[in-house]
């Protein structure tokens, strides 16, 4: 629908495909921030476990902020056109609940397989992380990476926030919640 009105009528109408966008405000139904929520809530003693599904999965998962700044300057360009923007680096589950439990001081060790893995603290041996097969996507897609060469070409858009950053970002911005009992974008005025 966004070619035929950009095609026919003229109109400066770009397309982005964004990968995985994450960070700070992403809803608590996604799993990055289940994650980093489940990992400050465990930090405060206020949660136990961190229950998830397909620890295998594997998303080319990115900061929003750099999204925006590529959204941005798709809408600069003299002709409209259709971008990727993606980190075009995979990263599973897994990797994101370890590096999340990292920044907050604990390493995750693995034990058992499919659904009667745990993820262990590797000091004090307390299961942090538990596979539950109610959180399994029947239809979903196990790998996910994007390409964004033409955006990189055409734009000069590459992602400035690092993986690690990322996740750090979205558990201290968790952290805050539990100190502080609201989220920053919750506050009025």
């Amino acid at each position: 629908l966004f070619r035929v009105y950009r095609d026919s009528c003229g109109m400066h109408i770009s397309h982005g495909i964004l990968f995985y966008y994450d960070g700070p405000l992403r809803g608590e139904d996604f799993v990055t921030r289940k994650i980093t929520r489940a990992v400050a809530a465990i930090e405060t003693g206020e949660q136990e476990v961190l229950r998830l599904g397909n620890l295998d999965s594997v998303r080319d998962w990115g900061h929003a902020r750099d999204y925006v700044a590529g959204m941005w300057m798709m809408l600069q360009q003299e002709r409209a056109d259709d971008y990727v923007l993606a980190t075009g680096q995979a990263h599973s589950v897994r990797e994101f609940t370890e590096r999340a439990f990292a920044h907050i001081g604990l390493e995750i060790e693995w034990q058992g397989e499919g659904v009667e893995e745990q993820g262990i603290d590797a000091l004090s041996g307390r299961t942090l992380v538990s596979v539950d097969r109610a959180f399994f996507r029947p239809k979903d897609v196990n790998y996910l990476l994007g390409d964004a060469t033409k955006a990189r070409g055409a734009l000069g858009w590459s992602p400035k926030i690092g993986f690690d950053e990322l996740v750090a970002d979205m558990v201290n911005a968790d952290r805050k919640v539990f100190d502080e009992g609201e989220a920053p974008w919750q506050r009025a005025g």
